[in-house]
């Protein structure tokens, strides 16, 4: 077979399928064991999948909606969208029902995927406002048979039976570069979602670009992988899904973030893309083992730290340890490094990539010097998404690296980040007027983050424009920066700071409840639930000191004067974070309406 032209992700599949054969492409976990699915089978699946598509009726152009978590069918369903020239739109497998009417509605999907049973349950709730919504196709095996509703075993069995095949080559062929391939649609946190328009090339040019950044020769089709962000998301569309794609490497899939530890030990994963907060978690849970340690193994691990801390200018450089440091790092590896590696099934994790929100210097620095390749990147869903990231050979902690090949990065004379390139989207969907907004006079996207680009081209995000408190007495502060500071504390989870169009700042913190009742038993005091410990005077006394402890570095007016403990974690199923783990400031500004208004008495007045 001929070698297909590559101006979409679906071409490089077909390419890359007829080179690897009965090599894996992906894994999963069924009754506790791994099952592979090689690239022969899971072409199979895509070509039966369009079969059944094009027997219905599906035409180019049409849009399909997939509403579904993490699973080797997500993939499948993409890939059988896009080859015969339909566009996938994905919806955040947390989303409910009206959400995905929304997204259903607004996109005209004729039909849609539904990963699991409460999936097909949300979308038949609301299937009555959505008569262009004709066809259900669910991932899973239902309990009970609905009308207009068919397995994805059944999806297949009907593409086999479909005459004219060569209308799946036909379809493929006539894909153009600057077709449409999918309409992400934004984790809106205030009013609906808009849908940003990603074409074929976005994908495509934005898979390859990143690989020509740096990363690409350190990468090989004998890689693994570990999927557990959103494939709607389009960081693990791209760096988690088309990456390894394009070089052939394998995907296992993570049974659920719940989960995430456990298949870690299970497959031992070589890269790993991830969003801080998988960081901040790991590192807490690190150091809370550590300060239950017995005298002996706490001065064996601070010698580790020590070592690592001095190996940090090293790592970031990949520059060979020498003399006394690669003693002691050497010693350090083999005491603590190397277990810890281990335990946590990252013993052949190589390069890790940080992105959809700011990683804290403290995490990114204290996986680096252990020897984890930490590379921070940054990028919108509207730039498919990467723009920036930190090579393997040189790391900045703190930064979100060089911009990536084919790709132009300035600073507006506001501070905002300004991006141009061909990874940046067509526009927002059915909406001309929030496109031309977000769009410079000279044609550059208009990212919405404030940052600086130091003399090694380095960039570094600052703030986000719309988190921007301005207090009132007139000063810009971003809260990112201070909140990250407060989470390197052992007792604080999360945090947000208020202050807008107010005389000072404030916090609401979620205390890390695990550590402060280990604190709260070692000075005599017992607190049996979160309520008592958020009531609790010491806890009050402990948390105060702490955040004066962790801002001292700031200014004045960034200092927090008052904050309120929450006796409860903030989730996406809470609805205070997006599916990347960002905080929704709005939402937890009217939630917690009361408990704020309540630091601020004089405003009342």
């Amino acid at each position: 077979m001929s070698k297909i032209k590559e101006v979409s992700m679906v071409h490089v599949f077909q390419n890359q399928a007829a080179k690897y054969g009965s090599k894996a492409i992906a894994a999963y976990k069924k009754g506790g064991v791994w099952v592979d699915i090689s690239w022969n089978t899971m072409n199979e699946m895509v070509h039966n999948l369009a079969y059944y598509m094009l027997s219905i009726g599906v035409k180019k152009g049409d849009k399909i909606g997939l509403f579904s978590p993490n699973r080797y069918e997500w993939w499948v369903a993409d890939l059988a969208i896009e080859s015969i020239g339909a566009v996938n739109v994905p919806i955040y497998a947390t989303n409910s029902a009206e959400e995905s009417r929304y997204i259903l509605d607004n996109s005209e999907s004729r039909l849609c995927f539904c990963g699991t049973e409460s999936h097909l349950d949300r979308v038949l709730s609301v299937k009555g406002k959505l008569p262009k919504c004709k066809t259900l196709i669910i991932f899973d095996e239902p309990k009970k048979k609905r009308p207009n509703v068919l397995t994805m075993e059944e999806a297949y069995k009907k593409g086999e039976s479909y005459k004219v095949k060569a209308n799946f080559d036909k379809r493929m062929k006539s894909i153009k570069s600057d077709d449409l391939a999918s309409i992400l649609y934004t984790s809106g946190t205030t009013g609906n979602p808009k849908g940003v328009m990603l074409t074929h090339n976005n994908f495509l040019s934005n898979a390859r670009n990143a690989l020509a950044g740096g990363i690409g020769k350190y990468l090989s089709s004998e890689d693994v992988f570990m999927s557990f962000l959103p494939l709607s998301h389009s960081l693990e569309r791209t760096a988690g899904y088309y990456i390894p794609i394009e070089i052939g490497a394998k995907v296992c899939f993570a049974e659920d973030v719940s989960k995430l530890m456990e298949n870690f030990q299970e497959v031992r994963p070589t890269c790993i893309i991830s969003v801080p907060r998988i960081y901040e978690k790991v590192h807490a849970g690190i150091l809370s083992k550590v300060a239950d340690a017995p005298g002996l193994k706490k001065k064996i691990f601070n010698f580790a730290m020590n070592a690592a801390k001095d190996n940090l200018p090293y790592a970031c450089r990949d520059l060979p340890r020498t003399g006394g440091l690669k003693f002691r790092y050497n010693l350090a590896d083999k005491l603590v490094f190397s277990k810890l590696k281990d335990t946590l099934g990252m013993d052949k994790l190589r390069y890790a990539i940080s992105g959809g929100g700011p990683l804290a210097v403290s995490d990114c620095e204290f996986f680096i010097g252990m020897g984890f390749k930490i590379c921070e990147g940054f990028g919108l869903t509207e730039t498919t998404p990467i723009t920036n990231y930190n090579r393997p050979d040189f790391i900045k902690p703190g930064t979100v690296g060089p911009y990536i090949p084919q790709t132009i990065v300035k600073i507006a004379d506001d501070g905002e980040v300004l991006i141009k390139g061909p990874q940046v989207m067509k526009g927002y969907y059915k909406n001309p007027k929030a496109t031309k907004e977000v769009f410079s006079k000279d044609g550059f996207f208009k990212t919405g983050d404030i940052g600086r680009i130091d003399e090694d081209g380095f960039l570094a995000i600052t703030g986000r424009i719309k988190d921007i408190i301005v207090t009132a007495g007139g000063k810009n502060i971003s809260p990112q920066n201070i909140e990250n500071s407060l989470k390197e504390s052992a007792y604080i989870e999360q945090v947000a700071i208020i202050g807008d169009r107010r005389k000072y700042l404030s916090a609401l913190v979620i205390p890390a409840f695990e550590e402060v009742k280990k604190w709260a038993k070692r000075q005599g005091i017992t607190l049996a639930t979160n309520k008592d410990i958020i009531k609790n005077d010491a806890v009050s006394k402990l948390i105060d000191a702490e955040i004066q402890k962790y801002t001292k570095q700031y200014s004045r007016v960034e200092q927090v004067r008052k904050f309120t403990l929450l006796d409860a974690e903030w989730t996406q199923d809470t609805g205070e974070l997006t599916p990347t783990q960002k905080v929704k400031r709005r939402i937890i500004e009217a939630k917690y309406e009361k408990e704020i208004e309540a630091m601020y008495p004089a405003d009342a007045e």
